[in-house]
């Protein structure tokens, strides 16, 4: 007598599903380029926010970058360069990025999800910590390209820490 033994094979859903059902939620415009890229638009203090989010099934990560929609002309560039290695230094996760192409700012973050077991919360997560890093650091930015601020001037006016308890 044999028995007919029948594999069952657990299928996690695709990390951009959940990050997908976390925007519906939001109400965000979004679009879904595809299986493994999702691009979306958050309103923000300052600006909309543009996030485009990549998954990459050989390396079981999800990345996501957000471009600001500023340009960053030659003569700027060094200063920019400044600020870029004060704020970088005060992030923990995720960094920003001068495209050198066309001077483009960028935010940019990945994830590793070890056999793509990522969580809702990890994705909404992710989604939060970048909108809350572009709107804390877009003065910044502002103040160097149109401001003509040195990067110490921009950090001491647009990077505020606050200290003790009110």
């Amino acid at each position: 007598m044999s028995l007919a033994h029948q594999d069952e094979t657990f299928s996690a859903p695709h990390p951009l599903d959940m990050l997908e059902r976390t925007v519906e939620d939001n109400g965000w415009p979004f679009e879904r380029q595809g299986r493994d890229e999702l691009n979306l638009s958050v309103a923000g203090k300052w600006c909309d926010h543009h996030f485009s989010f990549s998954w990459r099934d050989e390396l079981q990560s999800l990345h996501l970058s957000s471009a600001f929609d500023m340009r960053v002309d030659e003569k700027r560039r060094t200063e920019v360069a400044n600020l870029l290695m004060f704020v970088n230094a005060k992030l923990w996760i995720g960094h920003f990025d001068l495209w050198p192409e066309d001077g483009t700012l960028v935010f940019r973050h990945a994830m590793i999800f070890p056999e793509a077991m990522a969580s809702a919360q990890q994705c909404e997560a992710m989604l939060n910590l970048v909108v809350e890093a572009c709107e804390y650091y877009y003065p910044a930015f502002q103040f160097v390209l149109w401001g003509g601020k040195t990067a110490e001037e921009a950090v001491a006016a647009a990077v505020l820490e606050c200290q003790g308890q009110a």
